[in-house]
């Protein structure tokens, strides 16, 4: 019979599920991204017809795709790192590193964007501000929303990560978990 996990890894589970989805769903927009350049690419040069709302969608859609997937690509330890040490460190410091860098760096941003950059994104919603552009998208509150989705989702995985980082370092991550992680 399995045993289930402590609750704090089922929270970083459940953590790990929902940026996961972020992250699958982020990554077919860019399916869009790929169609609606070509079509606005088509429609300017080969019609001369301006699709100002079709190319603000697009760079709506590049923004989420970016920031929506951020805590699914380190989730996946899929950032860009300078490794000339530390692919050489024994899993135990490679799970220090990652938890300092987590606490010094990457929380502390989180905090700092999200302190930053909450009156932006209020001040825009309360406005419901729109585009500038004649023919523009009327919900630029929206793209300025996916800020806070970076923050949100990227402080949570990296609260995921400390617990699991906790665990292991206790020798108490259960195999099955130690095997999602490293397979």
């Amino acid at each position: 019979m399995s045993q289930s996990p402590p609750p704090l890894l089922r929270v970083a589970g459940l953590i790990d599920a929902f940026n996961m989805r972020l992250g699958q769903l982020c990554a077919w927009i860019t399916l869009f991204l790929v169609i609606g350049t070509a079509v606005v690419v088509v429609l300017r040069y080969g019609f001369g017809i301006g699709a100002i709302a079709l190319q603000e969608a697009v760079m709506y859609g590049h923004a989420l795709v970016f920031m929506g997937a951020a805590a699914w690509t380190l989730q996946r330890n899929g950032h860009v790192r300078v490794d000339i040490f530390y692919q050489k460190f024994s899993s135990r410091r490679q799970t220090v590193v990652d938890g300092l860098g987590h606490l010094l760096f990457l929380l502390p941003v989180c905090l700092f964007l999200g302190w930053n950059s909450w009156d932006y994104v209020t001040s825009s919603w309360a406005t419901h501000e729109g585009s500038n552009e004649s023919g523009g998208l009327k919900f630029v509150y929206l793209q300025k929303s996916i800020i806070l989705l970076l923050v949100g989702s990227l402080a949570l995985q990296g609260l995921s990560d400390l617990i699991k980082a906790g665990y292991r370092l206790a020798g108490r991550l259960p195999e099955a978990e130690q095997e999602v992680e490293h397979g």
